[in-house]
């Protein structure tokens, strides 16, 4: 059964859904599907909540992703069902690049962090498009998002949600909650803290999509409190403002991942219990950071109190640093491996792994018990590397049961073969997605 086609690229403009079109295509898509392609029936058309039947419980799911001069994708059109979705093809042909426009359905920036011109087509006129159906808690939406270019130049990434424009990708929290895993994370408890930070701040969207908020008003106000330290400013009105937005959200941001990170650690232990020689070690996690121990030992409004205090008698301090030297932003995300008890960054590459995986399963695990059992989109790109047989099965065995639909990707289908019958097995070259027979 062929389960993708590449289409002839339609306009920038043409790949953002509009309402009618939504309202097309909800009415029509088994007959509107491009040709040869057979759609998987979603749970919600499956007569899960028919008297009699079952319901079915709500799942986050992308049932059509339509790619317009995407990196090397000049035009593609793709549907699978909630199943797991196997990308399989050599080094270079687009894998990475459509789990990349996947992940441009959640807010930020996408899993690599580009810049958007460098998303466009290198054949192409410099636009690019990424459109899709999505299954939500709030039922079936359209996306799309993209980059135009006019006469005026480039303009800003565009977001429309059911036709209708959105200010930014922040309207996007309150939809898709999606985590991702790529190669470069392996080296995720090795380096900078700040990559943790990240990979913790990614992590609290899907529990609380007001948080990115929150972060940004911190950003903003430090880069502008940092800009006003250069400058030599040095009137206390000038600062007062900034200071205060900088200690309010700050220890928002530090309260949110402290809650984020309890809130692991008992699931983690509730896995531990569970399933004690599980292939994912268990883990201990802990924030560290000025700010952090503090609100561990006393009341957020006495932290707040203590840190704006901070803030106005360090002034001359950052100037001379040329930055902010005390914030959540100073913070780091230190992960133990349990049975072992050894931090996590000298630990092998092979259990670091394991490590960050058991989080991603955990993470999953939590979101779902909160959403009424809907699991996050996962996004595992080379997901098999490093990772033995035993652990490969218990990784599968693990999306399977969490009724997630994973998006992998790797170079030999004989990793998955655990997943034949179970997932949808694409393959990828050149820009181009065909079906695959499920390894024996």
């Amino acid at each position: 059964m062929q389960t993708s086609t590449v289409s002839e690229p339609p306009s920038a403009d043409a790949a953002f859904p509009s309402p009618h079109v939504a309202d097309e295509r909800e009415e029509g898509d088994r007959r509107t599907a491009p040709v040869g392609i057979t759609p998987t029936p979603s749970p919600s058309s499956q007569g899960g909540d028919e008297p009699g039947r079952t319901p079915v419980p709500p799942r986050h799911w992308v049932e059509r992703l339509s790619l317009t001069g995407y990196r090397n994708y000049a035009g593609l059109v793709v549907e699978v069902g909630a199943e797991p979705v196997v990308l399989i093809g050599q080094n270079g042909s687009g894998k990475t690049n459509l789990l990349e426009a996947l992940s441009l359905l959640a807010p930020g920036q996408g899993l690599r962090r580009a810049a958007y011109p460098e998303l466009a087509n290198a054949g192409g006129a410099g636009s690019w498009a990424v459109a899709a159906r999505v299954h939500t808690q709030a039922g079936a939406v359209d996306i799309g998002t993209g980059q135009t270019i006019s006469d005026n130049g480039r303009q800003g990434r565009i977001v429309r949600i059911d036709g209708d424009p959105r200010g930014g990708t922040g309207a996007l929290a309150d939809l898709v909650e999606m985590v991702w895993v790529t190669p470069a994370m392996d080296g995720l408890f090795t380096g900078a803290a700040g990559e943790r930070r990240r990979f913790l701040d990614r992590l609290i969207l899907c529990f609380d999509p007001s948080y990115r908020t929150r972060a940004n008003r911190f950003e903003r106000a430090m880069q502008q409190r940092n800009r006003l330290l250069a400058d030599g400013v040095r009137e206390n009105a000038r600062f007062e403002g900034l200071e205060t937005i900088l200690a309010e959200t700050g220890i928002a941001i530090a309260a949110a991942r402290a809650e984020a990170v309890t809130a692991l650690a008992a699931l983690i232990a509730e896995r531990r219990e569970r399933d004690p020689d599980s292939p994912f070690p268990w883990s201990e996690l802990r924030l560290d950071g000025e700010i952090e121990r503090a609100l561990a030992e006393r009341p957020a409004v006495d932290v707040e109190d203590q840190y704006l205090a901070t803030l106005r008698a360090t002034r001359e301090r950052d100037r001379a640093a040329g930055r902010t030297l005390s914030g959540p932003h100073r913070a780091d995300f230190l992960v133990t491996h349990g049975p072992k008890g050894m931090p996590a960054r000298l630990c092998s590459t092979g259990e670091q792994k394991a490590l960050l995986l058991g989080l991603v399963l955990a993470h999953a695990e939590l979101v779902a018990a909160r959403r009424d059992g809907a699991a996050p989109i996962l996004l595992l790109d080379e997901i098999t590397a490093h990772l033995d047989a035993d652990r490969r099965a218990a990784l599968f065995e693990s999306i399977l049961a969490l009724g997630a639909q994973a998006w992998m990707t790797g170079t030999d289908e004989r990793d998955f073969a655990a997943l034949a019958g179970q997932a949808r097995f694409l393959e990828v070259c050149d820009g181009r997605i065909a079906a695959l027979r499920a390894p024996a």
